[in-house]
């Protein structure tokens, strides 16, 4: 049975768990999502929800889940969305913020502004036939790619989903939505 993690500090947690559990009942897979707050023990994969970054940062340090999450990064998938694609890159723009640094990317945080800024439009993801639904929070922006990462969605203010082999970053929500695509793509991963 395929089990795949859920950080859960903050954001939206259990429709992650409800998103990909979708998502594998839409592929076949027999699994499920689980919360992960200090072990990655039996985890096939993982998912970094939103929240506030550097609240997340701080209690992934407190927990030592950080090490163990760059102690499988580069045979675990992993997929980070918003404040997720923050913790993911290399780099954080005007913020000396730490990060896990495993995917070749600069993020700008807030980039679109306020909470009363957040938006939702449709998204043409290179490799997926239909449209998917994005939804931005406070969203981050990526800025910058290098390496093997590889730009997977733009809009016009620029990247907002990017792939480094098994690792997945976004900006927005796919679980706030009912289309599971993004979960899916995922879990096509492992």
């Amino acid at each position: 049975m395929l089990k795949i993690g859920v950080l859960s500090f903050q954001g939206a947690i259990n429709e992650h768990i409800i998103a990909v559990e979708r998502a594998m009942k839409n592929m076949g897979i027999t699994g499920k999502g689980v919360p992960v707050h200090q072990s990655l023990n039996g985890i096939d994969a993982l998912i970094i929800p939103g929240g506030e970054s550097t609240a997340i940062y701080n209690l992934m340090f407190k927990t030592g889940i950080i090490k163990k999450i760059q102690d499988r990064a580069d045979d675990m998938p992993i997929m980070g969305t918003c404040a997720g694609c923050i913790l993911l890159a290399s780099k954080v723009i005007d913020n000396d913020m730490p990060t896990l640094d495993i995917m070749d990317l600069t993020v700008e945080r807030n980039a679109f502004g306020r909470q009363n800024e957040s938006f939702q439009c449709m998204l043409d993801i290179k490799g997926f036939n239909t449209p998917v639904p994005g939804i931005f929070i406070r969203a981050p922006l990526i800025r910058k790619i290098w390496g093997n990462c590889k730009e997977l969605c733009k809009i016009n203010q620029g990247i907002v989903m990017a792939r480094q082999k098994n690792k997945l970053a976004l900006v927005f929500h796919p679980e706030l939505t009912h289309n599971v695509q993004i979960h899916q793509y995922f879990l096509e991963m492992l």
